[in-house]
């Protein structure tokens, strides 16, 4: 996993530009894996919280969370997402609405509901 901000970006469910709806607030690692002394780091820093320590559940390892403070440091901390084009955002609207619909009809349906919002009459 590796650094401080992408631990912290995982365990609230955000990207790396922190867009995303936090749905979440946990981070389970072990001891001798590679991201247990970055979360320790957290810790010490009062950016992350220790919610169980060797919880069983989890095969031993410690459960983490994100402080307060480790969201406003993640909020400060993190890079601006690239300019998008015009079609690159309309291609990501069209992921984002998850539907059956193909990318041509969408583009096809949103084109006739522009214009009759400009009051065209749409054949």
């Amino acid at each position: 996993m590796g650094s401080l901000l992408h631990i912290i970006q995982h365990s609230l469910g955000v990207d790396e530009f922190g867009r995303g709806g936090q749905h979440r607030n946990y981070f389970v690692t072990g001891e001798g894996s590679q991201d247990h002394p970055v979360c320790m780091e957290g810790v010490d820093r009062g950016l992350m919280e220790i919610r169980r320590a060797k919880y069983e559940l989890y095969g031993g390892d410690d459960v983490f969370a994100v402080t307060e403070a480790g969201k406003r440091w993640m909020a400060q901390n993190i890079s601006q997402p690239p300019k998008l084009t015009r079609g690159q955002s309309r291609y990501r609207d069209w992921l984002d609405e998850d539907s059956s619909e193909s990318f041509g009809d969408y583009l096809r349906r949103h084109a006739r509901k522009a214009k009759a919002q400009r009051g065209e009459m749409a054949w």
